[in-house]
C-alpha cells in the first residue's frame, strides 16, 4: 500500500509542480530511503525481523515515488526544449513522426468537418530554420488523409505545435495544416518553402494488426444493425461503426465500459485460456504463461496503448481476486501494479480512467467474494456472482463518476445484471472468430452470428432501459455530490443486504427491539427507584406518608 501511494502522489506531483519543486520531492525520498534502510538494519536484530520487513517495504516505496517523479521529470523537460506556439515559434513546423497509436475520428457537431487524432513519436522537428531532434511523445490533430496513417509508419507532416496540458501523457499537440507524406530520409537539409509537400500519398507499412481488425469489421458489417457496430466495440474496442443513439443509450444506462478495452474483457480472455489449458490436462504453470501470451497477443491485436495495457493488467489482477479467493494477496498484486504501472507511465496519476479501472479492481477483491459467500443458499451461485461483480465495482466508482459527469443513471445495476449472459458470449465467442477468421471464414461467421445475437440483446436492452421515464437523474455537483453519491452507495448495500437476508434481518430487528425494551425497563426501574428516594426526601415529620 505505501508503494502504491507513494507512487501516485510523486506521480501527481510530477506532473503539477515546477521541476525545482520535482526535483526537491525526489531528494527528499532518495533520502528517506536511505535513511530507512539504515535504521532498519541499526535497530532491528535477527528476533525482530518484522521492524526491518517494515522498513524495506517503506524504503522501496519511496524509491517508486522518487522513480515516477523522476519520469514526469522527463516529459517536463522534453516539452520546455519544444519551439511550442507562443514561445517565438509562430511560424509553420516541419517534422518527421513515427505512428504509435491508430487513427480515431473525432466526434464533431454539426456541419463540422471530421478530424483524426492519433499517438505519434516526434523524431525530428524543424522550426524557424532550428532542427530539433526530441523523440517524444506527441498526440496529432489532423484531416482528411490521416486516417489512413498505420502503426509503424514514418510520415512527414507540417501544422503547428500547441502545449499539452499538464498531466497528459504527450509532451505537445501537433495539428496537422497538410495530409501526411512518407518520410524520406532526415530533417536537416529540407527546407519549408510554404506551399504542399512532395509526395504521393502514405506508404503504408505492413501491419498484421490493422489488417486483421479491418478484415473484422467487414466482418461484421453483414450482420447489420446495432449488432454490426457493437461487436467490434465490445471485442477489439472500434466503436466508429456504433449508431450514435445506441451509444447515448449505453452512456444513459451506464454500460459505455463494455465498448472499450476493460478489465472485464481481460478477465473473460484470460478464463478462457485457463479453462482450455486445463482442459488439455497442462499444469498451472504452463497455463498461466499460455493465459499470459494469450493476453498479449489480444493487446497487440487491439493495440498496445496505455488504455488497453492499463486494462490487461487490471483484468488480470480481477481474474485473480476472483479465481484465487484470497483478498489480501490480491490486494498486495493491485498495489504493486498500480506503481509499477504509475512508474512506466506517470501521466496515469492524473487520469480519470484509470482512477476508475484501481478502483472497480479494488471493490471485485474486497467485496465480491464476500457478497458471492453470503448470499442466500436459495439464490443460484451465477446469479449471485452476476450481482456480486457489477455492484462490487459500481459501489466504488460511482461517487468518482458523478464527479466526473453529475448525473444518477437509475437503471444502471439493473442494465449490467441484465446483460451480464450476453457479455461473455459475446467476448469469447468474437475473441474465438479473430483467429479462425484468418483460417476458414465460414467457421468465423458462425461464432459471429452466435455473438451478433447476444450483441443484439445487449443493444436493445440498452435501448429499452434508456427509453424508460426518469432513466437519467440530475446530480449534484462537485465534492457535494461525491459525498451523498457515496452515502446512497452505503445505502444500497445496506438495502441489498436487507433484502437478500430476510430471516436473518429480522432476527436482528428482534434482538435490537429486546435489548431496547430491556434498557428501557431498566431506565424505568431505575427512575421509579429515583421517585421513592425524592418522596422519602420531601416527606415531612409527622406526615406518616402522605405528600405534603
Amino acid at each position: 500500500m505505501p508503494s502504491a501511494v507513494l507512487a501516485w502522489t510523486g506521480a501527481l506531483a510530477g506532473n503539477h509542480l515546477s521541476p525545482a519543486w520535482t526535483t526537491g520531492i525526489v531528494a527528499f525520498l532518495l533520502g528517506s530511503a536511505v535513511l530507512l534502510l539504515v535504521a532498519g538494519k541499526r535497530r532491528a536484530p535477527a528476533r525482530r525481523t518484522g521492524r526491518r520487513s517494515l522498513g524495506a517495504a517503506l524504503s522501496l516505496a519511496c524509491l517508486l515515488g522518487a522513480a515516477a517523479a523522476v519520469q514526469t521529470l522527463s516529459v517536463s523537460t522534453a516539452r520546455s526544449s519544444l519551439p511550442v506556439t507562443g514561445s517565438g515559434a509562430d511560424g509553420p513546423a516541419l517534422v518527421n513522426l513515427l505512428v504509435t497509436g491508430e487513427a480515431k475520428e473525432v466526434r464533431a457537431g454539426a456541419g463540422r468537418a471530421k478530424r483524426w487524432i492519433l499517438a505519434a513519436e516526434l523524431l525530428e522537428l524543424t522550426s524557424d530554420g532550428k532542427l530539433y531532434r526530441p523523440a517524444t511523445r506527441i498526440l496529432v490533430v489532423g484531416g482528411a488523409g490521416w486516417q489512413e496513417s498505420r502503426i509503424g509508419e514514418r510520415i512527414r507532416a507540417a501544422g503547428k505545435l500547441a502545449q499539452a496540458r499538464p498531466g497528459q501523457a504527450e509532451a505537445a499537440v501537433f495539428t496537422a495544416g497538410t495530409r501526411p507524406f512518407p518520410a524520406r530520409g532526415s530533417l536537416q537539409n529540407t527546407a519549408w518553402p510554404g506551399g504542399a509537400l512532395p509526395g504521393t500519398g502514405p506508404g503504408a507499412a505492413p501491419d498484421w494488426a490493422a489488417a486483421t481488425r479491418e478484415r473484422y469489421r467487414v466482418a461484421t458489417a453483414r450482420f447489420g444493425g446495432d449488432s454490426a457496430g457493437l461487436l467490434p466495440g465490445m471485442v477489439i474496442g472500434d466503436t466508429e461503426g456504433m449508431d450514435e443513439g445506441l451509444v447515448a443509450a449505453m452512456r444513459d444506462t451506464g454500460t459505455t465500459h463494455l465498448t472499450a478495452v476493460s478489465g472485464a474483457n481481460c478477465s473473460l480472455i484470460l478464463g478462457l485460456l485457463i479453462v482450455l489449458a486445463r482442459s488439455c490436462r497442462l499444469r498451472r504453470p504452463a497455463a498461466a504463461v499460455l493465459a499470459l501470451c494469450g493476453l498479449g497477443a489480444f493487446v497487440w491485436l487491439v493495440g498496445p496503448e496505455p488504455s488497453v495495457l492499463r486494462a490487461a493488467v487490471m483484468g488480470a489482477i480481477g481474474f485473480l481476486a476472483l479465481s484465487s479467493g484470497r483478498a489480501g494477496r490480491s490486494l498486495g498484486f493491485l498495489c504493486l501494479a498500480v506503481a509499477v504501472l504509475l512508474v512506466g507511465e506517470p501521466s496515469l496519476a492524473g487520469s480519470s480512467g484509470f482512477l476508475l479501472s484501481v478502483l472497480a479492481t479494488l471493490g471485485i477483491i474486497l467485496l465480491a467474494r464476500p457478497l458471492m459467500t453470503r448470499a442466500p443458499a436459495w439464490l443460484p451461485r451465477p446469479i449471485a456472482a452476476a450481482l456480486a461483480v457489477p455492484l462490487s465495482a459500481q459501489l466504488f466508482c460511482a461517487p468518482v463518476i458523478v464527479g466526473l459527469q453529475p448525473q444518477f443513471t437509475v437503471f444502471s445495476l439493473l442494465a449490467n445484471v441484465v446483460m451480464a449472459p450476453f457479455v461473455a458470449p459475446v467476448t469469447v465467442l468474437g475473441t474465438l472468430a479473430v483467429p479462425v477468421l484468418a483460417a476458414h471464414e465460414g467457421a468465423a461467421t458462425v461464432l459471429l452470428g452466435a455473438a451478433a445475437v447476444c450483441a443484439g440483446a445487449i443493444a436493445g436492452t440498452a435501448r429499452f432501459l434508456a427509453g424508460l421515464p426518469g432513466a437519467v437523474q440530475p446530480w449534484p455537483e462537485g465534492a457535494w455530490g461525491m459525498i451523498t453519491m457515496a452515502l446512497c452507495s452505503a445505502g444500497n448495500l445496506a438495502l441489498l443486504w436487507l433484502l437478500l437476508h430476510p430471516a436473518r434481518c429480522a432476527r436482528f430487528a428482534f434482538t435490537c427491539h429486546g435489548l431496547v425494551v430491556d434498557k428501557i425497563a431498566g431506565f424505568e426501574a431505575w427512575l421509579e427507584h429515583r421517585r421513592r428516594l425524592f418522596r422519602r426526601r420531601m416527606r415531612p415529620p409527622g406526615t406518616r406518608g402522605r405528600l405534603r
